[in-house]
């Protein structure tokens, strides 16, 4: 045979086998894909059901007595089923947060910003009306209302300092009972209901929503943090540790949707036996904090240098473990991994910024 007949047939055979690898790559990432999608739909879809019902049932168990504001003892049955209600709702958002908050910023910020995130937002001015529909609103809103009468005194001393601060009340008029549960409830309501039934496979980017369980992963690390200087997330109803166990529970469930698509790729299973190790190590960590509450920091804690005694408190070994376990330039981390199995998924990486 011509030699240079030859050389172009093994070419060319190189190039059919190349090219088939390539289609047969191309065609197993778009089932994946495929695949993915459907079941991050239909597993949130769940929670999004489930934080519907509970905004539902949150307004309709608000209380609407006639010629008066809440009484704390007239309807303390009220409050209290309103505070069950305002749990449910917080859980299921938490679970689902990291994958829908980077696709839907808009509702995410309606939904769960903080008070000073809206302070900031509305320029110093405050929130003239913290019972209707507009300025602050979302569940830190209702909770701020509904834990008035028990806010931590550490709460109060970072927020008074806030511009536009006011100080947190339950309603004292008729009106305000009423403009609560019909404005504010029924923004709740309404934003949920939004998000749900914008909720589409179609509306899903797969790479912003696993970029979004890393970030979560990260924000563990900023609660338990914030918690030390009153600006913790769920901070009136001291509910942040439930919050933070939550949001592993979320990212884990809507990662295995991912799993067998990371195995698939070179490198993918190493990545996959990691992030399950890191996971199960944050599990063991929140489980040695029961209950609601993250461990009270001591006095003198510090994040940025804090002592060997204030690391040895509950609260110090709780910050210690997170903060290994999430921090971003650990290679042996679980956001590191994660990042890791991003890139593999052709998907970008979660770059932490102060």
């Amino acid at each position: 045979m011509n030699q240079a007949l030859h050389h172009f047939g093994v070419f060319a055979l190189f190039l059919g086998i190349a090219g088939c690898s390539s289609t047969a790559s191309d065609s197993s990432d778009q089932t994946f894909q495929s695949s993915v999608e459907r079941g991050v739909h239909d597993t949130l879809l769940d929670d999004m059901g489930d934080l519907v019902q509970a905004a539902t049932d949150l307004q309709a168990d608000a209380p609407l007595p006639t010629g008066r504001g809440w009484d704390t003892t007239l309807d303390a049955d009220a409050i209290t089923k309103m505070k069950a209600d305002w749990v449910r709702a917080r859980a299921a958002y938490e679970r689902m947060e990291g994958a829908v908050a980077p696709i839907f910023p808009d509702l995410d910020y309606s939904l769960d910003a903080r008070y000073d995130d809206f302070l900031s937002r509305l320029g110093g001015f405050g929130d003239p009306d913290p019972f209707d529909d507009q300025g602050v609103t979302g569940m830190h809103a209702i909770e701020r209302i509904l834990y008035s009468d028990s806010i931590p005194a550490r709460v109060v001393d970072f927020e008074d300092k806030l511009p536009g601060y006011a100080v947190a009340a339950m309603p004292a008029t008729e009106q305000e009972a009423a403009e609560f549960a019909s404005s504010l409830c029924g923004r709740l309501v309404t934003d949920a209901t939004e998000l749900q039934t914008e909720w589409a496979p179609s509306h899903i980017d797969l790479g912003s929503a696993f970029k979004g369980l890393i970030s979560l992963m990260n924000e563990q690390h900023e609660k338990v943090s914030k918690a030390a200087t009153g600006e913790e997330e769920s901070r009136y109803s001291q509910h942040t540790m439930t919050d933070i166990r939550d949001n592993l529970t979320g990212t884990k469930a809507v990662y295995e949707l991912f799993q067998p698509w990371i195995v698939s790729k070179t490198g993918g299973s190493d990545a996959d036996t990691q992030i399950e190790a890191g996971f199960d190590s944050l599990a063991q960590t929140y489980a040695m904090f029961p209950g609601d509450t993250i461990p009270e920091p001591p006095a003198t804690w510090s994040s940025f240098n804090p002592t060997t005694d204030d690391l040895a408190t509950p609260f110090g070994q709780l910050f210690s473990a997170v903060e290994t376990a999430v921090d971003p330039q650990a290679p042996s981390s679980v956001v590191s991994e994660m990042n890791r199995a991003a890139v593999l998924l052709g998907f970008p990486e979660f770059q932490d910024t102060p």
